[in-house]
């Protein structure tokens, strides 16, 4: 039996790491898929990388779903509303809406100081960060509403604990990642009465297409990052952050979780599933106990 067969779900922001992982492993349950972002075949974002929206879409269907794609740029509200209108006219239906849209990393001046920082690309980031995932969930949130059960995830980075004392090591970011764990909070007291269930997630360090590249190895031979920075012992594929909500989306309790914080590390353990190799890190429990107090990387205990 397929977990989430005739479930229909929105990834925005889908064209690589934790939405795509997301996105895949939705389709690995059953779902409809809508995947959202602004590169594809035909054009590229700022970003200037290869993914593109289509690729997931094919992914979403090769695993078992069906994948649409749909060039949106979440800060167009008209886009956005445009998005909704056709998932309603193609589906009728919402059930669960993931808010992954982000796009600051190429922005972002770490260990500098707000004065400092350029202010155009700070700016920017909070759009990027903050403005998409208000504006996508002002339209998309009345056609969850109409199916009994909705589920909205807001992906972050940092758990509601951890950023609360822990300083992101730029404004901009801290801003950003803090505001979206309260947009989650928020929206839990505005869906909870009204049937649906919104929470926020973060993964681990996770190895997305971005961070692989940036040291300069391929998920096949990832360890070998691990002389440059030992610490990546931890890390988890985006599909890690894909069962997560997966198992977020199957679950009929799922309103235990309303308005609250939550990690793929802390779920694995919850719902027993695991990475894509069979173990489950833990990167929030890793990253307090071991790697913000400086000692040595071992993830015995932690994966």
């Amino acid at each position: 039996m397929v977990a989430l067969d005739g479930k229909v779900a929105l990834v925005a922001g889908a064209t690589r790491g934790a939405g795509r992982g997301i996105a895949v492993e939705l389709g690995a349950a059953g779902a409809t898929v809508y995947v959202t972002g602004r590169t594809t075949r035909e054009r590229r974002s700022e970003y200037d990388r290869p993914e593109t929206i289509e690729e997931t879409a094919e992914l979403v269907t090769a695993a078992g779903g069906q994948g649409i794609a749909v060039p949106t740029d979440h800060l167009v509200p008209e886009q956005v509303r445009a998005l909704v209108k056709r998932i309603d006219a193609e589906q009728g239906r919402l059930d669960l809406l993931v808010n992954d849209i982000w796009g600051g990393e190429l922005l972002t001046e770490w260990d500098v100081p707000v004065w400092e920082h350029d202010l155009d690309k700070g700016l920017r980031i909070l759009r990027l960060g903050v403005d998409t995932h208000a504006i996508t969930s002002h339209h998309a949130l009345p056609l969850l509403l109409r199916t009994p059960g909705g589920l909205v995830v807001e992906v972050t980075d940092g758990t509601a604990d951890y950023n609360s004392g822990t300083y992101r090591l730029s404004f901009f970011y801290d801003l950003v990642k803090t505001a979206v764990l309260r947009m989650a909070f928020a929206l839990g007291r505005e869906l909870g009465p009204r049937g649906a269930t919104a929470v926020a997630l973060t993964p681990g360090w996770m190895r997305s297409e971005l961070m692989l590249d940036t040291y300069g190895v391929t998920e096949e031979n990832w360890r070998d990052a691990l002389a440059r920075e030992p610490h990546f012992c931890i890390s988890e594929t985006p599909r890690f952050t894909g069962r997560a909500v997966a198992a977020l989306a199957a679950d009929p309790a799922v309103a235990r979780w309303n308005g609250t914080s939550l990690s793929s590390g802390e779920l694995a353990r919850v719902y027993g599933f695991t990475d894509l190799d069979g173990s489950r890190p833990d990167a929030w429990r890793y990253i307090v106990e071991v790697q913000d107090p400086g000692r040595p990387a071992d993830p015995t205990g932690y994966r």
